[in-house]
């Protein structure tokens, strides 16, 4: 491997959520699990649009203070919910748009370079109303390029090295898809030559598979089951779309195929609301964009959903992400063939593989800090050291 990644172990304290909010708590929750490394979540009490700026001052001389007691560093900042349910720097008011971007982003990218942390995040959605409409949506699509290419260039003039946006799984939230992704990559890294990466989730490829285009036959098949009254069984993408299949089924036999060509047709102008099969693999995603992904949020699945569940015996049981299997596909992305894909940011240089486990609200805190410690417990079997390069993680899978 020409880049040969240094390997961390981190937890997203998004976990202590409500429960252990001051810098000591959970710096001393992970020292006493065995972990050096924290993504700081901003659900944890230290997001921009809930805190006054005095006491954000103070979060960060705390985490100061207690970095040096505990050894724990906090190694990137993340957004929470907040800034995830809304439309954000997609939003169809300016005005929305441009606060996200001044008195969020680069509020908290400052805050992320004063403790010499990363930043990380996902604040943007795109309506039904753009999504409708494909001039609509290319210009929104463009917008928000351009926006995520000022923030890159906002954090590296600030010297953190690899922000990045995360990866979702659904139309109305890019990068959604692994070509998606290459292409938001390509031209944020464009305008300004500053790098700007991914965070791909281990569960977030639950959702494409709903998402594929139907063929001539799928649509056909589709077509019968609704005059059976059984529900719509496919994706057609677009509203016009869906209005022409409704055509269709109240048409006679003998005019159905032209309508449903039609359809073939219409879902050609709208390509962007559309996944291939290979979207819905994890294992996929790593092997070709893994290298471009400085933060992999590790949560166990089975495919079905992003349920942010634990490593634990009981729930590896059923899931479908493992340790080696994840590894290996970061081997087969450093190992592609050249220093990086043409018009890409140059391959990350280290990588946090960061456990994003969720607490339930009734969840009792014992059992929050017993999945967490196993979850570390397994992930430590292949990240024994932090700092590891990726080519000696490797070969400790060989002994």
């Amino acid at each position: 491997m020409k880049t040969d990644p240094r390997m961390y172990l981190a937890v997203d304290n998004c976990f202590a959520s409500k429960r252990w909010t001051k810098p000591a708590e959970w710096m001393n929750l992970l020292k006493s699990m065995g972990v050096n490394y924290v993504e700081a979540s901003a659900d944890n009490e230290c997001d921009p649009l809930y805190m006054s700026r005095e006491y954000l001052e103070r979060w960060v001389g705390e985490v100061k203070s207690e970095s040096e007691k505990t050894g724990v560093k906090v190694a990137n900042l993340y957004s929470g919910h907040g800034t995830y349910t809304t439309l954000g720097l997609t939003h169809h008011d300016k005005s929305v748009r441009d606060r996200i971007q001044r008195e969020w982003i680069e509020p908290m990218a400052e805050i992320a370079a004063s403790i010499g942390a990363g930043i990380g995040f996902y604040c943007h959605a795109f309506s039904d109303s753009t999504l409708q409409n494909p001039t609509v949506y290319r210009e929104m699509e463009a917008e928000l390029f351009a926006r995520l290419a000022k923030i890159a260039l906002h954090c590296r003039d600030l010297g953190i090295l690899a922000p990045g946006v995360e990866q979702m799984y659904t139309p109305h939230q890019i990068p959604w898809t692994i070509e998606g992704s290459k292409r938001l990559l390509k031209e944020v890294y464009s305008l300004f030559a500053s790098p700007f990466y991914l965070t791909l989730d281990t569960g977030h490829q639950s959702g494409q598979r709903k998402f594929r285009k139907p063929d001539a036959l799928a649509i056909d098949e589709m077509a019968e089951n609704c005059l059976r009254g059984e529900p719509d069984s496919c994706w057609l993408g677009s509203q016009s779309a869906y209005d022409l299949f409704v055509e269709m089924i109240r048409t006679t036999d003998e005019k159905r195929a032209g309508i449903r060509e039609r359809i073939l047709e219409e879902m050609k102008r709208y390509p962007y609301l559309f996944a291939d099969n290979t979207d819905s693999d994890t294992y996929r995603w790593l092997e070709e964009l893994g290298c471009y992904s400085p933060i992999i949020h590790l949560q166990q699945t089975t495919g079905e959903s992003s349920s942010h569940q634990p490593f634990t015996e009981e729930y590896n049981r059923k899931g479908t992400i493992f340790g080696e299997p994840v590894l290996r596909a970061l081997e087969k992305a450093y190992r592609a063939p050249g220093s990086s894909e043409e018009g890409m940011p140059p391959k990350c240089g280290e990588i946090y593989l960061t456990l994003e486990i969720f607490s339930g609200t009734s969840e009792m805190n014992t059992a929050i800090l017993r999945k967490i410690q196993e979850s570390v417990q397994y992930w430590r079997k292949f990240i024994p050291e932090d700092g590891m390069k990726l080519s000696q993680v490797l070969k400790n899978l060989e002994k």
